[in-house]
């Protein structure tokens, strides 16, 4: 008995070598059109994977085995898309799922517009466990402990993210409007560098927004400098989409003419009438810069109508001090009196969406905090002020003050043609802007953007298929290898062999985009099949439930892990 127990333990090893060794692939997908990311039109062959990477891309054997086999017969076969700018860091904390962007064929989902998931100062993260330790959550201090939570607790996509500009700023300055000391700046560059260091993409901001509209461009010179020292990439929603929107690219071109950064402008729009034929000069603006040598690109998403809150018309100076301090100057008479004033008049010192939507039966209220209020929900400004009747602009600080939040608002500003025109920029990316979600329980109750589930299939239905705006390989050159490469990624946005397996198969003649504003809760369809990391996510259409995703390190993170060796 003890001999055969020995033998037993002896050969089991060999036992499950044998049983690894059974298929030659885990997946074969035959008779696909292959995009490979490069802008390369489409090929007919097969693509095989094995463990987490693409093993093989061409002609297969027929006598080579695979655990699965998929017939991809007059679908497209790609590598998994980029979404440049994603809301979905609390969502997937949640639910990791990732439903709306998975089915989409979304498989690297990057955080961090202006704000990020840490690093947080003790005070911060004092309030934080106090909040976790009621709730039952997880709590984490800095932005590489939240992404490795991520893939720890189980995500169904790949998560990136740049570090915010905003949350260092609070981490040191809170939410006040003034200027760091040299000792603070100091302090900033230092959390910049362990962020980098920790797998950070790079810096992001939020400049329209507090407490990033207060950062001088030196300060943001200041922080890039250690950004480009680690060939990261700075990433900026700008100043002013507007009344100063040059200004205001200008300022990003400056910032990488000072510092040798790579630079990306988010979600790239002409937002107001009056400001629409801007485009072109800014247009001009970067393709000079990028003539000169400077790395700028840029992402949007494929839609004209944008969604903040009712911020986005406050004059900066109400909100100095954070929500509470805001919230007290709108309940005070006086100070309220001066505060409509502003929002009512041309002035071009602020970015002020109420004055850009051109009425305020361009402005939709999305989500509010206070069930009191979701009866809203959906509704034109107009329309709820004349209801309430009052004013507009009172209107939107009364429900600012009720729902004790900047409520969610849609405001419909830019132009269809304007939105074809940079599709077809050969520096344009996409981000989706928003949440990834699953289409039940309490989401249901707030109506998001409908680009959180159709950017991405919106751009290939509508705007490839259907009105060929660009053609199919050009749309995943964007969505894949040109992001990656904008990323610094190595292993990610093509299909080659040796890269990480993050492919999609759709079908080209029927994926296409449902959600609208006034049900966006609608999943995308044509999507057949995702893998993550070579792990079957989507299958037929439906989720497997299957999570792979991984913590995807920017280009600084392979410095840091060589100073930890030493």
């Amino acid at each position: 008995m003890f001999v055969s127990k020995r033998l037993y333990w002896l050969i089991l090893p060999f036992i499950f070598l044998l049983s690894c060794a059974r298929y030659d692939y885990d997946i074969i997908i035959e008779n696909g059109t292959v995009y490979d990311g490069s802008g390369s039109p489409g090929l007919i062959t097969d693509l095989a994977i094995k463990n987490d990477t693409i093993a093989f891309i061409g002609q297969i054997d027929p006598e080579l085995t695979a655990r699965t086999r998929i017939d991809a017969t007059g679908k497209a076969v790609t590598p998994g898309f980029i979404n440049m700018l994603s809301w979905g860091a609390n969502n997937l904390l949640r639910d990791g799922r990732s439903m709306s962007d998975i089915k989409q064929g979304v498989t690297l989902e990057l955080f961090g517009e202006g704000t990020s998931m840490g690093p947080y100062n003790d005070t911060t993260y004092a309030r934080r466990a106090e909040r976790a330790r009621e709730n039952g959550g997880p709590v984490w201090r800095t932005l590489g402990e939240f992404l490795q939570l991520l893939e720890d607790q189980g995500v169904s996509t790949n998560v990136g993210s740049f570090v915010g500009a905003s949350t260092i700023r609070r981490y040191t300055l809170g939410e006040d409007n003034v200027a760091p000391t040299p000792g603070q700046l100091n302090e900033m560059r230092e959390l910049v560098r362990e962020a980098m260091l920790e797998g950070a993409m790079g810096l992001g901001t939020a400049l329209i927004y507090t407490p990033g509209v207060f950062a001088s461009i030196d300060e943001l010179v200041a922080l890039n400098e250690i950004v480009a020292e680690y060939d990261g990439m700075y990433t900026s929603h700008i100043r002013s989409e507007g009344d100063r929107f040059e200004e205001a690219v200008q300022e990003v071109i400056e910032i990488a003419e000072r510092t040798g950064v790579n630079a990306h402008i988010h979600h790239l729009k002409a937002a107001g009438e009056y400001n629409w034929h801007k485009l072109d000069s800014v247009i001009a603006i970067i393709e000079d810069a990028r003539s000169r040598g400077l790395e700028v690109h840029t992402s949007m998403y494929n839609y004209i109508a944008a969604a903040t809150g009712f911020t986005a018309f406050m004059p900066p100076w109400s909100r100095d001090g954070g929500n509470e301090a805001w919230f007290e100057r709108l309940r005070d008479p006086e100070t309220r009196a001066r505060i409509v004033n502003e929002i009512k008049t041309v002035t071009g010192e602020f970015e002020n969406f109420y004055l850009m939507a051109g009425s305020p039966e361009n402005i939709i209220t999305v989500s509010f905090q206070n069930p009191d209020l979701r009866h809203y929900t959906g509704r034109s400004l107009a329309s709820i002020a004349e209801e309430r009747g009052t004013d507009p602009v009172e209107t939107a600080i009364d429900l600012i003050l009720e729902d004790q939040s900047r409520v969610g608002t849609v405001y419909f500003l830019m132009s269809e043609e304007n939105v074809k025109r940079q599709l077809q920029l050969p520096w344009m990316t996409f981000g989706s802007d928003s949440g990834t979600m699953a289409a039940e329980g309490e989401t249901l109750e707030r109506n998001p953007h409908p680009r959180a589930y159709g950017n991405f299939a919106r751009l290939l239905g509508k705007y490839v298929r259907d009105e060929q705006v660009i053609p199919m390989e050009e749309a995943i050159h964007k969505l894949t290898g040109m992001a990656a490469m904008n990323l610094r990624l190595t292993d990610r946005g093509f299909l080659r062999e040796g890269y990480f397996a993050d492919v999609v198969i759709f079908d080209p003649a029927t994926i296409q985009d449902h959600a609208t504003f006034e049900n966006p809760h609608q999943y995308a369809t044509g999507v057949e099949h995702v893998f993550v990391n070579g792990g079957h996510v989507i299958r037929d259409g439906e989720h497997t439930g299957a999570m792979p995703g991984r913590f995807v390190k920017g280009p600084g993170a392979a410095r840091g892990q060589q100073a930890a060796v030493f």
